[in-house]
């Protein structure tokens, strides 16, 4: 799980608690990860900890509750090097919500397609120009590294949508009908586009 290992990547710099490793996984991987939910990292932790790849002890403090720090073990250490060794191989194919989309704006007719291809290019045109402003700021080579691949996954993204409606003219023409159900479930009915 990429997370556990990015904690144990964390922890390879020395101990920490919860809210230090959240703050310094959202330094070390910028905003193109997105925030890390403080409750799933305990439960990364947790279950670092069950595994034997964390140690997990408590320091007193005087003014406020205990601190609860983490250490890498040497299994953990272990467990890490092989991970980081190893490729990364995809194996949940490519879930994308953008080809559902395209399906279902096909299967709507021409207008529905050319509509939400323009509004989608549109929307990664946005996205580019963020990125570019944002990747200009980075001075962190490894968040600039990861908003370079934000950048051409969204240009790859740009270029599928590009040659979308030409490809799907004709599969949108013939699918311009949508088949409902009366509202009493009296029948199938057929609306045309722009019905």
């Amino acid at each position: 799980m990429p997370l556990s290992h990015a904690v144990l990547t964390l922890l390879a710099d020395g101990p920490s608690h919860g809210y230090e490793l959240k703050a310094r996984f959202e330094a070390a991987v910028g905003p193109q990860w997105g925030g890390l939910n403080i409750g799933h990292l305990y439960q990364i932790l947790d279950r670092l900890v069950r595994d034997g790849h964390v140690t997990r002890s408590h320091v007193p403090q005087s003014d406020r509750p205990d601190k609860t720090l983490y250490r890498l073990t040497e299994s953990g250490a272990g467990e890490l090097r092989e991970w980081a060794g190893a490729p990364w191989v995809r194996s949940s194919g490519f879930r994308d919500e953008l080809f559902l989309k395209l399906l279902a704006a096909t299967r709507l007719g021409t207008d529905a397609l050319g509509s939400f291809v323009s509004a989608q290019r549109q929307a990664y045109l946005s996205d580019l120009a963020a990125l570019t402003r944002l990747r200009r700021e980075q001075g962190d080579p490894l968040v600039s590294l990861l908003v370079d691949a934000a950048i051409a996954h969204t240009r790859a993204d740009l270029q599928i949508v590009d040659g979308a409606e030409e490809r799907l003219a004709a599969m949108a023409a013939a699918s311009a009908d949508v088949h409902t159900v009366g509202p009493e479930g009296d029948g199938l009915r057929a609306l045309g586009e722009g019905a």
